[in-house]
């Protein structure tokens, strides 16, 4: 791999100014989950697998760095433009050191159904925030498929080393939570089992290994039972190269929608925004919000619906979020929370537990960015509710806690609060949006 993830971690932080409308047209970067997913099939598949618009962020650059260590040629041919040539399904050396996966958890809980589903062991790290992350959930069912822990830190976390089955039984597995790294995770592993593995979720949450899945041929049927769906994989299938189209990542396009949003006077387009109904809760909620958000050109890139969006200043209304929303935006809470501050009245976002177990306390850093920045909110049981009401004083320092999503939503209030709001801490937001800053500053946001 010709581009590294990156190690050292120096703080640089900054500061977001009230300024000029944002005006212009934006493409986000590529899909995160989809791009840790097309490296992770490219290894899985015998053959030569392109890509499109992946997500050169350091998260995604970690999955890429650890399918090379299971026998993967992994290429950069141009920016966004990578070749990925797996050894394929079934035919996985064992990794001669430790994978490490710096911040990315779904790089790396997906990476445990792949070995947990190959008779390899391979020890599993990352940085301090990856951590402190709970992996339980991932390892349970994986060792009912066979797979055995060899050792872990205290409460399931990593660094963790773990056996595969060489001969993976299939399982019926009922996710505890609505996840799509359980989901995908025993999915993963359920590839190399003879016979057919079964995830049944009573919420449905992004189904974007499912899509996947198709595209390179496996067989694999999805039914809706209730409010959540059915999976069933038929194991070892003959996968097939298949190109993959990585469409804009909707989690990063957010930063911009809310800060043209709160912003008096702006206009903005944001092109090709992914609007898979599982990844979409949060424009949803900002137009039930009165946010004055356009679909435009829908279309068809890379087995995802894709659109480009219209964004204009809007008088937000704050509105309550039913917890059934939460698997469709888990990510978006964060800069949910900042548009909230904007709207008149007060926003209740309920069923927020998930977010307690993301790159930070997420629920905890949303509430202390708000208090510094002078926003009147409450954290009650799982629900976060924020007071809202024209622009917020700002003025604050953020505490980041290593999480991107904190860094980059309370930057977009600072370009809209009466006074600028800092933050500790940006180099993180490589992970997931390395080009945040230069992409903002071209629609006219001001930092400094």
């Amino acid at each position: 791999m010709s581009v590294s993830p990156s190690h050292a971690h120096v703080p640089t932080p900054l500061s977001a100014v009230r300024g000029q409308a944002l005006n212009g047209r934006f493409r986000p970067p590529g899909d995160k989950s989809i791009s840790h997913r097309a490296f992770l099939f490219g290894l899985l598949t015998c053959g030569e697998t392109p890509i499109e618009g992946l997500l050169e962020g350091d998260d995604v650059l970690r999955t890429g760095k650890a399918c090379e260590a299971l026998g993967a040629a992994v290429e950069r041919l141009a920016p966004g433009r990578w070749r990925v040539r797996g050894p394929g399904l079934g035919s996985l050396p064992p990794p001669r050191a430790t994978l490490d996966f710096g911040n990315a958890g779904t790089g790396s809980r997906l990476m445990m159904g792949v070995v947990g589903g190959h008779g390899i062991t391979a020890t599993f790290d990352g940085d301090a925030s990856l951590r402190k992350r709970p992996m339980n959930r991932i390892l349970d069912p994986l060792k009912r498929m066979g797979a055995e822990v060899l050792s872990q830190a205290e409460g399931g976390r990593c660094p963790i080393t773990l056996k595969g089955a060489r001969d993976p039984s299939p399982i019926l597995y009922r996710t505890p939570v609505a996840s799509a790294q359980i989901k995908s995770a025993v999915l993963l592993a359920g590839l190399n089992a003879r016979g057919v593995t079964t995830v049944i979720e009573t919420e449905a949450s992004r189904d974007h290994t499912e899509k996947m899945l198709a595209h390179f041929g496996a067989e694999v049927r999805v039914t809706t039972e209730g409010e959540g769906r059915r999976i069933d994989l038929v194991g070892r299938p003959e996968l097939r190269p298949s190109p993959v189209v990585v469409p804009a990542d909707p989690s990063s396009a957010a930063f911009p929608i809310v800060a043209a949003l709160i912003v008096p006077g702006s206009d903005i387009v944001v092109e090709g925004v992914m609007m898979n109904p599982l990844r979409t809760g949060l424009i949803t909620t900002l137009r039930e919000m009165e946010a004055d958000i356009d679909i435009l050109d829908r279309r068809i890139e890379g087995g995802e619906e894709v659109a480009d969006l219209r964004v204009r200043a809007s008088a937000l209304r704050a509105v309550d979020v039913p917890a059934a929303r939460a698997p469709s935006m888990i990510d978006e809470y964060p800069i949910l929370a900042v548009a909230a501050a904007f709207a008149s009245g007060t926003t209740r976002m309920r069923g927020l537990h998930e977010l307690r177990v993301k790159e930070s306390n997420r629920l905890a850093a949303v509430a202390a960015g708000l208090a510094a920045a002078g926003v009147a909110h409450a954290i009650e049981g799982d629900d976060l509710v924020v007071e809202g009401g024209g622009p917020p004083k700002g003025g604050g320092l953020v505490a980041t806690h290593m999480d991107h999503r904190i860094a980059m939503s309370f930057l977009v209030m600072g370009l809209a609060s009466r006074e600028p709001m800092a933050v500790d801490d940006t180099a993180m937001i490589a992970t997931s949006f390395p080009e945040f800053r230069p992409a903002m500053e071209r629609l006219s946001a001001t930092f400094e």
